[in-house]
């Protein structure tokens, strides 16, 4: 079995809004093995997106975690995340895991990775999976050059990746805080 390839999961951060959105694509070696995937999530009582990135089964064994984590800090999601990744890289089988999440709410955006990487991006804007580039390239641009909201942003980044990586297409669903 090949590996799953597939992905493009965005976020941007602008004024008091921001938008969290993925692709639908999912691949298998060089077939398009699904093209609506829900990629992003809504949780902690509808105060947290996220998005993941990397293999479907793992990225959902670590959303488990990290909601049991939002549970235990319901009011500091920042915390939440670093204790997930501290569980993340110190336990023998999560270490395994081969995932990324992109985690945002309304004051905070952060990166998350099985490495025990957590980043918050300068400039509000998280871009990751195999087209996560793309799109970040494309968000960082129109935040320069255009009055568009964080969703339109989202929603147009994302389309331009689709355009450009094959491993994602423009079946895209965003969420916005």
């Amino acid at each position: 079995m090949q590996p799953a390839r597939s992905t493009t999961i965005l976020s941007v951060r602008k004024g008091d809004q921001v938008a969290l959105g993925g692709d639908g694509q999912v691949t298998l070696g060089n077939t398009v093995a699904k093209a609506d995937a829900v990629k992003i999530r809504r949780i902690g009582g509808g105060k947290v997106l996220t998005g993941f990135a990397g293999s479907a089964a793992d990225a959902f064994a670590l959303l488990e975690r990290f909601e049991k984590k939002l549970s235990e800090h319901p009011d500091n999601m920042r915390r939440a995340v670093i204790e997930l990744a501290k569980e993340w890289r110190t336990d023998r089988v999560l270490r395994r895991l081969e995932a990324m999440l992109a985690v945002v709410d309304k004051t905070t955006s952060l990166t998350v990775s099985g490495a025990g990487d957590v980043i918050e991006p300068t400039d509000g804007i998280i871009g990751i999976g195999s087209g996560g580039p793309f799109a970040l390239s494309a968000a960082k641009a129109l935040i320069q050059h255009s009055k568009l909201s964080a969703k339109e942003i989202t929603e147009a980044a994302l389309k331009i990746a689709g355009e450009v990586c094959i491993y994602t297409n423009t079946n895209i669903k965003v969420e916005t805080l």
